[in-house]
């Protein structure tokens, strides 16, 4: 078991011997050192703990590539959403304009006025697909 503490402004480690079940203390950074880059230390008893050069260092590649992975995958996301965001923008500008026009009798086919759109759409252009907006 590992556990991590503070004696003044210096953080230490905890550590359980493997070997003899001593449980002794050593510098965060020399822990850190020694399991991120390969190194060794000895317990109270003599037992060498620690690990072998480059042993972590696999392991350091692979948090390093999945790191990168899901720095990228956030960028790819951030760049979706706001690429949706434009458009659902677009979207609702280009709805308000034909909303309005549509409101003011402007036929939407052949872009003149007439007081009875409805009928207009009806007998001039009977394939267009009108679909009544809900009052909001």
């Amino acid at each position: 078991m590992i556990t991590r503490f503070r004696i003044g402004a210096e953080e230490m480690v905890g550590i359980r011997c493997g070997s003899c079940a001593v449980t002794h203390a050593l510098p965060a950074i020399i822990y850190d050192t020694a399991r991120l880059q390969g190194g060794y230390w000895h317990c109270p008893n003599g037992h060498s703990r620690g690990w072998a050069r480059g042993e972590n260092q696999e392991e350091l590649a692979v948090a390093r590539r999945d790191r990168d992975r899901l720095r990228q995958e956030n960028a790819r996301l951030a760049d979706e959403s706001i690429a949706e965001a434009r458009k659902r923008i677009a979207a609702e500008t280009k709805l308000k304009r034909y909303t309005k026009r549509t409101a003011a009798g402007l036929c939407p086919c052949c872009n003149r006025s007439f007081r009875q759109l409805k009928a207009h759409l009806k007998s001039k252009h009977p394939d267009y697909n009108v679909v009544p907006l809900k009052a909001s």
